[in-house]
């Protein structure tokens, strides 16, 4: 295989990826921020197995932080990273300056109404208009075929992908599942804020969402406002954890239900201390 590249201009980028195309190649994109782990890897090993020439962005994105979040003290990992994607058999890196995503005169903003205006919408206001102006920019620098994107991202990923479809952009995004620790914890960047002690309390997230689906399994005629109180006791239980949402929503439209029907998405944001760590299962209830 031939050794991995790296981009930190759109001119670079641009340069590189033609000479793929050029070639025949299909090309995989997986956007990433960086402080790369086994779950970012997962994107790469999918893209690898699917797409001919794979390309994975390390940008920081200052567009999708809020006034009081982490953007300065985001881990930012750089040569760690650069050995993962190598390792993962990636053949482009593109690590690009703020300044040469986002120039000074930068005015333009691409927004999706409606998918946003709940869970991390609601709680985080502006982050998805961060989102998917930065995945456009990266969409027409790379102009891939297809782009991976993960499921604990459950939001972002349905919003990038109505993104796509509105403004008939041409690649294929794919929704691949989360990976998680040997305790359930979903990987995650920010994991590597949390101390030990609340490291120890943060998988109770995924096994409160797991408890939920099997209550809903067994069953039980309960209202969906029901099935969320005994979802909040659970989580409440955890010690010294805040919570920033709980929902069960309609998976495809991310609309709060009043009734059991198709397939659900129970989501939660949880802060434990400074970090803050989001999670999510698909519950089928026609199943």
């Amino acid at each position: 295989m031939a050794e991995m590249q790296t981009a930190t201009t759109i001119a670079q980028l641009r340069m590189l990826v033609s000479c793929a195309k050029k070639a025949g190649s299909k090309i995989g994109f997986v956007p990433t921020m960086g402080a790369l782990h086994e779950g970012h890897m997962s994107l790469a090993h999918e893209a690898r197995k699917h797409c001919d020439f794979v390309v994975v962005s390390i940008f920081v994105n200052p567009m999708q932080f809020g006034p009081d979040e982490d953007f300065h003290r985001y881990p930012r990992p750089l040569l760690d990273d650069l050995k993962l994607c190598t390792d993962a058999g990636v053949n482009l890196v593109f690590n690009p300056s703020v300044e040469e995503m986002f120039p000074a005169d930068f005015t333009t903003v691409v927004e999706v109404n409606g998918l946003t205006n709940n869970l991390c919408g609601k709680s985080r206001p502006g982050h998805f208009k961060g989102v998917t102006t930065v995945v456009m920019k990266l969409f027409g620098q790379v102009q891939p075929d297809a782009a991976y994107l993960g499921q604990k991202d459950a939001q972002q990923a349905l919003v990038i992908k109505r993104m796509a479809r509105d403004l008939d952009l041409p690649v294929d995004i794919v929704i691949c599942p989360t990976l998680r620790e040997a305790d359930g914890l979903a990987m995650s960047s920010r994991n590597r804020y949390l101390s030990s002690e609340q490291r120890s309390v943060a998988p109770l997230i995924f096994k409160s969402l797991c408890l939920l689906k099997e209550e809903m399994g067994l069953g039980k005629h309960k209202l969906i406002s029901q099935y969320r109180e005994d979802l909040l006791k659970r989580l409440e239980a955890i010690p010294k954890a805040l919570i920033d949402y709980i929902e069960i929503v309609d998976a495809d439209s991310l609309e709060v239900l009043q009734t059991m029907s198709g397939a659900l998405l129970v989501a939660v944001a949880i802060r434990l201390g400074n970090t803050r760590l989001i999670d999510n299962i698909i519950i089928n209830t026609s199943a």
